[in-house]
């Protein structure tokens, strides 16, 4: 159970990064970037790329993965967002459908379609903790996500830049009335996230393994992640995050933590196999949309795209 937990931990923490970023964007530009899940896998081959070469930790090789990621995301911000920020917000959410297709493409073409590992945060292995075997990758998963997530809160609330980033999110015109260079500030924006995306595929991409295919599929999750969490909200992100992770971990474990519930009804293995729980999370979902549509913890903004 405790490594159950542990595991569901690490991957709602991953999620946590991509949900992060996401949001970050959606505050400073209004607009939905549906490019997210590509720099997971942009991030993912990178890491697996430089472990390989490298011989090195993924916790050694990250620094170099969030450089290089803040300069595609920041890539994207000058190719898919600038030339149309004076447009509709529908505008942006197909550009960035069309950089999506050309990121993941570009992957393809350069790592060729074969799934890729990455390099272990620290090392392979699990460790003994009384009764429970814990697997190194998780626990370091969790320790690395909870400092990279730190280290954004602490710029963004406790350095000028940081500042500035909030005062372009809150109000772009006001920012910009004060002086501010609010397209840099949006270019850093879209920089940070992708980095965020790219620590999350460095993770991904050893404990899952990565292809050129898997953008969409975290994009969907950290679509619902914030949808759930609240539209808008970071601690929203991050709950709906752990939602999600939970879904995908506990929920498809049902059956081991309760046999005497498959012995009574043979079907409630089915009923919570990896397959279903996908749908049982989507059912969450639709809940959250008719119940409480503003999400979990609110939204700053009341819209949907």
């Amino acid at each position: 159970m405790l490594q159950l937990l542990v595991n569901t931990f690490a991957l709602g923490a991953a999620y946590s990064l991509l949900a992060i970023g996401f949001v970050l964007v959606l505050n400073a530009t209004g607009a939905v970037n549906l490019a997210h899940g590509s720099f997971v896998v942009v991030g993912g081959f990178l890491s697996a790329s430089l472990g390989t070469m490298l011989k090195l930790p993924g916790a050694v090789v990250l620094p170099v993965v969030l450089a290089g990621m803040m300069l595609v995301g920041g890539a994207l911000a000058l190719i898919a967002y600038y030339p149309l920020r004076n447009r509709s917000a529908v505008s942006v959410f197909i550009s960035t459908i069309s950089m999506s297709a050309i990121l993941e493409t570009s992957t393809l073409l350069v790592f060729g379609p074969a799934p890729r590992v990455g390099p272990p945060v620290l090392t392979a292995g699990s460790v003994e903790l009384g009764l429970a075997t814990l697997n190194v990758q998780s626990l370091a998963t969790i320790v690395l996500a909870i400092a990279i997530v730190g280290a954004q809160y602490f710029v963004l609330s406790r350095t000028v830049l940081g500042k500035r980033l909030r005062a372009v999110a809150e109000d772009r015109e006001m920012a910009r009335a004060l002086g501010m260079n609010v397209n840099a500030m949006i270019f850093v924006t879209f920089g940070i996230a992708a980095a965020l995306a790219g620590a999350a595929g460095l993770m991904f991409a050893n404990t899952f393994y990565i292809t050129p295919g898997d953008g969409e599929g975290y994009m969907i999750k950290t679509y619902v992640a914030a949808t759930m969490g609240g539209w808008g909200s970071l601690r929203g992100a991050i709950a709906g995050a752990f939602l999600v992770a939970a879904f995908e971990v506990l929920v498809p474990s049902l059956p081991l933590m309760l046999p005497a519930m498959v012995d009574a009804l043979p079907s409630f293995q089915a009923a919570f196999s990896p397959t279903a729980s996908t749908i049982w999370l989507y059912l969450a979902f639709l809940v959250v949309l008719f119940f409480r549509p503003q999400g979990l913890f609110g939204e700053a903004v009341q819209q949907r795209a």
